[in-house]
């Protein structure tokens, strides 16, 4: 764990962090210093800071610390940046920010995720486009799925609508084709990866529970693990063979060119 690519935090600004829970990230897979979709993830860390603190990234310097902390690291390696400002406290938070780059890593895992079984409830995140550190709303839900005996919860927004995994996106198979659900929701690295390189139309529309009936296969997206079968949402299932779309899938994640941290 590193603060500006030095040793830190130090126990006051974890304190900040723990307690005023104001801040927002992107997590990455490295693999020898190389990563898919870099470029995307800079992105968003400029976008949700000017959101949320009022002031613009130096995209550089956070490029600068990811590097440092990757000096001793494995070769493949997960990679979180959290920006927050331990400045700022519950009374302070309106005050003029001075965001700052932490930096966690732990190994990648080399072995291939298992599928998802999904529990669907009701539930929209705070500010859904920005990937900001209050997870508590989301990991209640999880909590909640798991212990009836899923392995994670799909959100559906307030008119009943698919719209995300608790960190994760979703997205489904429907007679050779590609479908993505149409609501409020982070877009992720990894699903605005496929959508890009994805060579057929790829299509968009509001989804209900109903809906899932007409789908051949489903799977998620997350750029630590890249695309992994779901097979159920409550009571709909799917086979638990891979769908040869979700195969082509990931075929064409693993091609797409990474680029130098």
């Amino acid at each position: 764990m590193e603060l500006d690519g030095a040793d830190g935090p130090d126990q006051g600004q974890l304190r900040t962090l723990a307690l005023t829970n104001y801040g927002h990230f992107t997590s990455m897979l490295v693999e020898q210093g190389q990563v898919r979709g870099l470029s995307l993830h800079m992105e968003r860390l400029s976008r949700d800071c000017t959101a949320l603190f009022n002031v613009n990234l130096d995209v550089d310097h956070v490029r600068k610390c990811i590097r440092h902390s990757l000096e001793n690291s494995p070769e493949r390696t997960v990679v979180r940046i959290t920006v927050f400002d331990p400045e700022l406290d519950l009374g302070s938070i309106g005050s003029d920010a001075n965001p700052r780059i932490m930096v966690t890593s732990r190994p990648a895992s080399d072995g291939i995720p298992t599928a998802l079984r999904l529990q669907a409830t009701a539930y929209q995140r705070d500010l859904p486009a920005i990937k900001h550190v209050g997870l508590f709303g989301a990991m209640q839900k999880r909590r909640e799925a798991q212990r009836d005996g899923f392995d994670d919860v799909l959100f559906l927004d307030p008119g009943g609508h698919i719209s995300e995994i608790a960190t994760s996106n979703i997205g489904f198979v429907r007679d050779g084709q590609v479908v993505w659900p149409r609501a409020a929701m982070l877009a992720g690295v990894t699903m605005a990866l496929l959508r890009q390189e994805l060579d057929e139309a790829v299509d968009s529309e509001p989804l209900t529970i109903a809906d899932l009936r007409a789908m051949d296969a489903a799977f998620a997206t997350n750029a630590a693990v890249g695309i992994r079968p779901v097979t159920s949402v409550d009571s709909v299932a799917w086979p638990s063979g891979e769908h040869p779309v979700l195969a082509d899938l990931r075929a064409l994640y693993a091609d797409i060119p990474s680029e130098t941290v």
